[in-house]
C-alpha cells in the first residue's frame, strides 16, 4: 500500500496506541481514516470545520473553526494532539473556512495552546518547495517547517512519505535533507513532537 492518508494514519494510530495518554484530541484530520483507527480502541475528541451527520461511537465531535480564538476551557486541556494532513487547508476557504492568509499560523497557535506542556503533537502536512495551491491547499518547505516549531517543540521523531507514495519511519533530520526537502515535491512530513 501507498500514499500520504494510507501511512500517516496507520504510523500516527500506532504511536497513540503506544503512548496511551490520558486524553486525545484531533484537529480536521480525516474522519473515515485515521479518528477512525483511534476511535476503534480509545476514545477521541475531534474539532473540525466541515460537520459530522452521524454519532459515531467513541467520537466527541465538535464542529468548530480552528482558526478563531479559543474557549478558555480548551487552554492546555490535552495531553495528546493531532493534526493530519489539515493545517495546509485553514484559511484557504476549501472546507467552508474564511478566507485568511494567516489561517495556518492561527492554527498552529492553537495547536500549541491547547495541548498541555510536556503534551504531545502529532503533525503531518506536504512538504516539498514552499508554495501556495490556491484554494486547494499549502505544500511546506522543511526550512520553514523547523522555523515554526523551534521554539514551541522539542521534535521526538520524524518520518515522512516520499513523493511514490513510500513511507521512511523515524528519519534523522540533516541540513543536506531539509536543503532538498528530502527529495519531496509533494511528499508528506510527519512529525511528533511534545510542547516545551
Amino acid at each position: 500500500m501507498k500514499g500520504h492518508y494510507f501511512h500517516q494514519d496507520l504510523l500516527v494510530a500506532r504511536k497513540i496506541y503506544i503512548n496511551n495518554p490520558h486524553n486525545h484530541i484531533d484537529i480536521g484530520s480525516r474522519i473515515d481514516g485515521f479518528v477512525a483507527h483511534i476511535a476503534s480502541f480509545r476514545s477521541i475528541d475531534v474539532l473540525d470545520i466541515r460537520p459530522l451527520a452521524k454519532s459515531i461511537p467513541n467520537i466527541k465531535f465538535v464542529q468548530q473553526d480552528f482558526t478563531v480564538p479559543l474557549k478558555t476551557e480548551l487552554i492546555e486541556s490535552y495531553d495528546s494532539v493531532s493534526c493530519l494532513h489539515a493545517l495546509e487547508h485553514f484559511g484557504l476557504g476549501r472546507y467552508g473556512d474564511p478566507i485568511n492568509p494567516d489561517g495556518y499560523l492561527l492554527g498552529l497557535k492553537n495547536l500549541y495552546a491547547i495541548i498541555k506542556k510536556g503534551g504531545k503533537l502529532y503533525f503531518s502536512v506536504p512538504i516539498g518547495p514552499q508554495r501556495l495551491e490556491f484554494n486547494a491547499h499549502r505544500v511546506f518547505s522543511m526550512k520553514y517547517l523547523l522555523s515554526l516549531f523551534d521554539k514551541y517543540y522539542n521534535i521526538d521523531n520524524f518520518s515522512f512519505v516520499d513523493d511514490n507514495g513510500d513511507l521512511h519511519e523515524d528519519i534523522k533530520i540533516s541540513n543536506s535533507s531539509l536543503e532538498n526537502n528530502f527529495g519531496c515535491i509533494w511528499g508528506c512530513g510527519i512529525f511528533e513532537m511534545t510542547k516545551i
